[in-house]
Parts: C-alpha cells; sequence; structure tokens
C-alpha cells in the first residue's frame, strides 16, 4: 500500500494543485482591480487542505527524505509553467533578491569582485561606496571575513557574508600587492545603489555611446541623465546597446522610447483575455527626437528591450542592428502570497506599434521554450543571422514599418535591421587563452598599482599606454601554467586582440565601466558596423 502510494502521489498533488489554481483564478475574476490575491489552494497555515495532507503523506512515509521546500516550489513551477514560460511562483527566500535587482538598490559593502584560483578578487570598489570610503582598492584580495577564512567560498557564499542591513559592521582582511602583511578594514554596510546603465561616453564630437543593462525603477532617470549629459557634449548621433539585457519595467520601457519619438505616437499596447487593450503612447517633447539613433539588440535582449527596439523599428526611428532578440511579448503581474512569497501570472501580451507580438513560439512546453536558444547555436542562427529563414517568425500577416513601408515580422522577436554574426573562437585554445587574461590582469594589477598612477584619466591611458612584449611574456607564462601548452601560430594570429581585451581590463580597475568600454569597443564588430552606419547616415 505505502508503494502504490508513492507512485500515484504526484499525480495527486498535481491534481490538487491544478483544482486549487483554477479556484484562485476564479477568485480572481471575482476581485478583479485588487493587486493581493489569496493564497487558498496553496498552503493554509492550520494544516487542513488535502494538499497539506498530501505533504504530510509525503514527509512522514516517502522511501527517501524530501526538502519539502524544494518540493513544493518545483511542483507550483510546474504547473504555472504548464500556462506559460513566464508565469511562475516565488519562493520568500527568493523574493528580495527578484526585487532587489528592480527596485535598484541593496544594502552591502559595494565591491565588485571575481573569484579566481579560490580567493576573493576585488574588481572594483563601487564609487562612494563603503568599500571605497574606508580604502579598498581594485586589485585586493578579500582572504578572511570577520576572522574567518574567505578562501574556496561560492559567489553566494561571498554574497552572503558581505551583505547586510544598513548601518551594520562587518571586518574583512586584505592581502595587497606590494604590502607584506594583511590589512585588516572595518566596514559599515550602506545602501548601494544597483546601476542600470552602465557606461555613457561620446566616441567623437558628435556621436554618443550608452549601454542599458536592466529596466528597474530607476533606469528612466538614469538613461535621461546620460542622454542630457551626451546631448550638451554635442551628441547629434546615439549608439544605445541594449545586447544582454533582459528588460524589466514596462513604464521605464515606454519612457525610454519616448525621448525619440515625436507627438502623440504609440509605442506598445498591451492586451489579454480580462486585461482590456492598454495602449501606451508618446507624449511629452523628448529629449533626443531628431538625432540619428542605432539600437544594438542581440538573443539576450528580451521583453522592455524588445519594446524599446521594436517602437523605434516600427517608427522608422533607429536601425536596429545585430541578432534576433529572444522573443518575450508576455506581461506579468506580481501578487503578494501570505507565506511571503508571489505569483508572477502573465495576464496580458505586448504588441508594438505595427500590431507585431514579439513572443516567439511556448507550444512545445517549457523545456523546449528553454532549449530554443541552444538551438539558434546548433543550426546556425547565430553565425549567419542575415540567412535567418522566415519561419522563425510569424510571416502569416506581413508587417509595414509606419513611415517608409518596410516589411518587419512578429513572433520571434526582433528581427535586426542589420544582422551581425556572434563571434566565433577559431579554436578551443582561442576560447581558454582569453578565459585566462581576466585572471592575470587582476593579478598583475595587484602587484604593479602603482605603474598605473601615471596616468590621469581614459583618454590619456588609451593614447599612452601599450601590451608591451614584456607584459605579453608574463601573460603567455600564466597561460602555459594554466594550460600545460601553448599554440605559438594562434596566439600570435590573435595578438592584437587579445592585447586589446588585455588593455581594457586594466582600465576597468582604474575606472571601472568608464575606462572598460571605450576600448573594448573598439574591437566589438557590432559597435563599429552601427558607428559606421550612423556616419553614412549623416553624410546623405
Amino acid at each position: 500500500m505505502q508503494h502504490k502510494l508513492s507512485i500515484y502521489i504526484p499525480l495527486i498533488f498535481a491534481v490538487l494543485l491544478a483544482m486549487g489554481m483554477a479556484l484562485g483564478f476564479k477568485m480572481y475574476e471575482s476581485i478583479k482591480g485588487k493587486q493581493k490575491v489569496s493564497a487558498a489552494g496553496f498552503m493554509s497555515k492550520g494544516g487542513n487542505t488535502p494538499l497539506d495532507e498530501i505533504l504530510n503523506y509525503v514527509q512522514a512515509k516517502y522511501v527517501d527524505t524530501v526538502d519539502t521546500e524544494n518540493f513544493l516550489d518545483e511542483a507550483l513551477n510546474g504547473v504555472l509553467h504548464d500556462l506559460d514560460p513566464h508565469s511562475s511562483y516565488i519562493s520568500p527566500n527568493e523574493l528580495s533578491d527578484v526585487e532587489e535587482s528592480l527596485q535598484g538598490n541593496f544594502d552591502g559593502i559595494g565591491v565588485e569582485f571575481s573569484i579566481i584560483d579560490d580567493t576573493i578578487n576585488v574588481i572594483t570598489p563601487i564609487a562612494g561606496g563603503p568599500s571605497e570610503s574606508v580604502g579598498i582598492r581594485a586589485g585586493d584580495k578579500i582572504v578572511k571575513i570577520e576572522d574567518s577564512s574567505a578562501v574556496k567560498l561560492k559567489n553566494e557564499q561571498v554574497i552572503k557574508k558581505l551583505r547586510g542591513e544598513k548601518g551594520s559592521k562587518v571586518a574583512v582582511s586584505v592581502k595587497r600587492g606590494g604590502v607584506k602583511d594583511l590589512i585588516d578594514f572595518t566596514i559599515t554596510r550602506n545602501k548601494i545603489p544597483i546601476v542600470s546603465v552602465d557606461v555613457a561616453y561620446m566616441i567623437d564630437q558628435h556621436t554618443a555611446y550608452i549601454k542599458v543593462n536592466r529596466f528597474s525603477e530607476k533606469t528612466y532617470e538614469e538613461f535621461r541623465d546620460k542622454l542630457s549629459e551626451m546631448k550638451q557634449k554635442g551628441a547629434t548621433k546615439l549608439i544605445l546597446d541594449l545586447r544582454q539585457n533582459p528588460g524589466g519595467y514596462l513604464d521605464a520601457a515606454v519612457e525610454m522610447a519616448d525621448e525619440f519619438l515625436p507627438g502623440q505616437g504609440m509605442i506598445v499596447y498591451t492586451e489579454g483575455r480580462v486585461s482590456k487593450r492598454d495602449e501606451r503612447k508618446a507624449g511629452r517633447e523628448g529629449i533626443f527626437e531628431n538625432g540619428e539613433v542605432a539600437v544594438l539588440i542581440d538573443e539576450g535582449s528580451a521583453s522592455a528591450s524588445e519594446i524599446v527596439s521594436g517602437a523605434l523599428q516600427d517608427w522608422d526611428r533607429a536601425t536596429i542592428i545585430g541578432r534576433r532578440s529572444f522573443g518575450k511579448g508576455l506581461v506579468q503581474e506580481q501578487y503578494p502570497l501570505k507565506n511571503g512569497g508571489a505569483l508572477r501570472l502573465t495576464v496580458a501580451r505586448y504588441y508594438t506599434p505595427t500590431g507585431r507580438s514579439i513572443q516567439k513560439d511556448y507550444g512545445k512546453g517549457y523545456e523546449a521554450y528553454e532549449k530554443e536558444l541552444a538551438e539558434r547555436y546548433e543550426d546556425g542562427e547565430l553565425e549567419h543571422p542575415d540567412s535567418l529563414p522566415k519561419t522563425k517568425t510569424d510571416t502569416s500577416k506581413v508587417y509595414k514599418t509606419l513611415i517608409k513601408g518596410r516589411k518587419v515580422y512578429g513572433g520571434g522577436g526582433i528581427m535586426p535591421d542589420i544582422a551581425i554574426p556572434i563571434e566565433k573562437y577559431a579554436s578551443a585554445f582561442s576560447a581558454r587563452a582569453r578565459s585566462v587574461v581576466p585572471q592575470f590582469v587582476y593579478s598583475y594589477y595587484s602587484q604593479h598599482t602603482s605603474d598605473f598612477e601615471q596616468y590621469a584619466n581614459v583618454d590619456n591611458f588609451d593614447k599612452n599606454f601599450t601590451i608591451s612584449n614584456q607584459l605579453f611574456d608574463a601573460y603567455k607564462q600564466t597561460l602555459k601554467k594554466e594550460l600545460k601548452f601553448i599554440d605559438e601560430k594562434q596566439l600570435n594570429s590573435e595578438r592584437s586582440e587579445l592585447e586589446n581585451y588585455m588593455k581594457a581590463l586594466f582600465a576597468r580597475q582604474l575606472w571601472s565601466n568608464n575606462g572598460y568600454y571605450p576600448i573594448i569597443n573598439k574591437t566589438d564588430k557590432a559597435m563599429q558596423r552601427a558607428y559606421n552606419e550612423l556616419n553614412v547616415v549623416a553624410k546623405k
């Protein structure tokens, strides 16, 4: 009997959970407009629902030990993913991390770090943060936290130890190049901003570059400030980089797009079975309504990134450059649950101004949906994006842009106007040789910090710093130690690109992203194509 019960428990659990979900949705329909949804059907504090009984049986009788909390999380997400790939259950433990990334700040010590050779290496202290104020430097190695060894920790363990409530203190000991003894610091944790705009700088007298990594509560404010700054410096052309931007808040995307679109033009509209059509239009005079624009996207650009790029493409306002975007056109609303978690439920689809739905197909189930990006590698799309079969998008209806009447497609992400293949390594050795560069740079910089003090700013560094033969030989020694061999011919053929990457990482140690991007973008093919395209447009 117990054996049979163990076989049927998952099926019974799924059926009861589906019934609870259906009841919860009916209750939601009866209280439209309210943000809070009852958690009945998920769990009850009294422990008297059939679901509670089933969980009790699993805990008491199941053949193996079960992590009940994880079991429940996976079961809830399994049912929700049967609805669509983006409806989900967020556990109480996960909720704070999810909200933190969108709210734009967290409490901590304010460092960017990387674990190299089992040691916490400080990439850079965040400007104005607690670590910078006490004297933590880029290149420092954190070897102790509260008198306990900080060696061989995982990323999540480091984060847990270094983050904490604002005003609390944490003691760390660091090893610094050129200093014999460990240096002890007591850092008072504070509010640390999560910045949405990685960098904004002028490429030349008239061309600006802005990279946005997410759409959080503060994204539009950050973006507007940087765009205004660039325009004051003379920008009449802009490269907006939304590559690997997973999206976020719809309002932030609408406000960003409004800076480029004149009049009362449509930016996006949403509509669902219960959710009535909600149109978002341009409404104010934008900062950059007249300048030329190029937008960079790739397979990691999703949701709000697709709203911005889709709107600017539909209105023929920007040239979209890169590779087909992710294809997430579903709108989620978040409802709090009594257990401290949340239900993130898809309530509508969003559509670009021409009526395109960007959502890619998810009819084959969650697993197939998750593998779709990997299939882009396997079928060669990322290497040959300009020959993408039209079956990848919805061609049952031809969409035309609103000014020039160009053909565009929906149902599978934003298709770029100009396709750029993904960077491909010439060999396994090439990939591994590049992967060793950060480790070498962090180690070298921490031991030769004084050598870089002569450079006053990024421009001065870019003009005067070069990777000497001696420095490159030191890198080769590190490479040989790590890989046990060196392909000299391959290394020499890629030396200039490796040197530029190395130089960009040194600049990052000195000026964070403000140093890194101006240098690394010099070898970025999508970036260079965008720059050339804007120059061509300007000459017409």
